[in-house]
């Protein structure tokens, strides 16, 4: 991996192919190769596809763990222009869309791929589960790896996946930063619902319809709070939706880039 400092922190990233910018942001668990490199691998042909580790995630340094999504954004607006990124297409991944919507406050993206996405836990989901998801964050944060695996692991797929796959996903849990993980929860919980009405670029939503993290009332409401977006349901398919279906996630992208993007 790659490494360039933003605003004191390192900041560690992967780089495929040529063309235009494409810059894939990862969800609160994992990292980016891990979770990527389906679409690093699928979309370099076309695009120069770029992968973060978020503040506190793999190879990149710990935030403070009041950092918040304005923090967040913040860093990846500073990343955007250390590597000259700009104007880049943006894909966010659960967390990675809540930052997605966060970094339109800042800057608009030519265009926006929203995956098992949220506008926020405090944005999408009941009170009551939003505050409980925060909790149990906070608490596996302060637990074993093993434990963290053996509650986030399981919500992550749907479909059965290839062992090589679920394998690699866990060791990337199981590398986890409790300090990092707190930050990126309390990220995770806030609310960008305010972002949506205004968002004028073009975006895609791509949603599994058996993710049990992100149901799909969470993507039916975005879609209509979104001005012209467009949804896209994958059978079968849970959270971690480009990594079960990276074919049809792949094509989607490609195909919504190529009619959207500059």
């Amino acid at each position: 991996m790659e490494q360039i400092e933003v605003d004191g922190l390192r900041i560690a990233y992967e780089r495929a192919g040529s063309g235009p910018a494409v810059v894939l942001l990862h969800g609160y668990v994992g990292d980016a190769l891990t979770t990527w490199r389906p679409q690093l691998d699928g979309l370099s042909d076309a695009f120069t596809v770029v992968a973060w580790d978020a503040p506190g995630a793999g190879s990149s340094s710990d935030p403070p763990e009041d950092f918040g999504l304005d923090g967040y954004a913040a860093c990846l607006t500073g990343f955007l222009d250390r590597l000259g990124l700009e104007p880049a297409c943006v894909v966010g991944l659960s967390l990675g869309g809540i930052l997605a919507l966060a970094l339109q406050r800042r800057r608009a993206s030519p265009a926006l791929v929203l995956a098992s996405a949220y506008a926020g836990w405090k944005g999408s989901l009941p009170p009551d589960q939003a505050e409980q998801r925060l909790r149990q964050a906070l608490t596996l944060a302060d637990g074993t790896p093993e434990a963290f695996v053996e509650a986030l692991l399981p919500t992550m797929f749907a479909a059965t996946m290839p062992q090589e796959t679920v394998d690699a996903f866990r060791d990337s849990l199981l590398a986890f930063h409790p300090r990092g993980f707190r930050a990126m929860a309390r990220a995770s919980a806030e609310d960008v619902r305010d972002v949506l009405p205004r968002i004028d670029t073009p975006t895609l939503l791509i949603h599994g319809d058996q993710d049990v993290r992100a149901p799909r009332a969470v993507a039916d409401v975005l879609h209509a709070a979104i001005p012209g977006s467009r949804l896209v349901v994958l059978p079968g398919v849970g959270h971690v939706c480009n990594l079960e279906a990276p074919d049809a996630f792949n094509a989607a992208v490609r195909e919504f880039l190529a009619a959207s993007a500059p």
